[in-house]
């Protein structure tokens, strides 16, 4: 807590001076053109690996970066909370872009790999059902490097996993046809700083570079 104050401090005396006009046009509204789904691990920070500005992204952050899909009747199966955020990103924002977001060593994926029923927490095991299909999109991804980690492997097709969960929901299936939205399946490696995209006619997760 005490870095987290003094970070406040120094931010009010030092930062504040390069973003006043920029908070103050914020103040009035936002104006995001992308959602941005990311893990809650705290070495992910999207503005920092993204270079993004206050009201570029509006975010939203999970263990796992998990989307619930929806039933039949258009519910989502999860968090309510959740559904409610991508509703107001497409809806209130008029979002053109969602990014799903994963990254390497992620806990929650290394969790479903070991059995999510022995995590202790009752509803982190249950929220993690929504990661647990995530191998069976593997033979949908080339791997380049035959020395990516399995969980890192997996951590990838989750991405994949969870894209197909936001096109079950009937408005992001509207927009999408529309050519009103698009989706992005992205993966950030902590150790290089690296962030890829899914490139669909290679299948593989190719460096983002120009």
């Amino acid at each position: 807590m005490k870095k987290l104050i003094q970070g406040i401090i120094d931010f009010r005396k030092h930062g504040m001076a390069d973003y006043r006009e920029k908070f103050s046009k914020l103040a009035l509204g936002q104006s995001p053109d992308t959602l941005f789904v990311a893990c809650s691990d705290s070495r992910v920070v999207p503005n920092l690996f993204a270079s993004t500005d206050p009201g570029d992204l509006f975010v939203i952050r999970n263990v796992g970066n998990l989307v619930p899909p929806c039933d039949a009747d258009g519910h989502s199966e999860g968090d309510k909370s959740e559904w409610a955020a991508v509703e107001f990103a497409i809806l209130q924002l008029n979002v053109s872009d969602i990014v799903v977001c994963g990254h390497s060593e992620c806990g929650a994926i290394r969790a479903i790999l070991q059995g999510r029923q022995k995590i202790a927490g009752e509803h982190l095991s249950s929220w993690l059902e929504f990661g647990e299909q995530a191998s069976s999109m593997l033979a949908k991804i080339e791997f380049p490097k035959p020395f990516l980690a399995e969980h890192n492997k997996i951590s990838q097709a989750n991405v994949l996993l969870q894209l197909d969960h936001l096109k079950t929901y009937p408005l992001i299936q509207e927009r999408m046809k529309a050519g009103r939205l698009h989706l992005h399946a992205w993966w950030f490696d902590i150790a290089s700083g690296d962030v890829c995209a899914f490139d669909e006619n290679t299948k593989r997760f190719a460096l983002i570079d120009g």
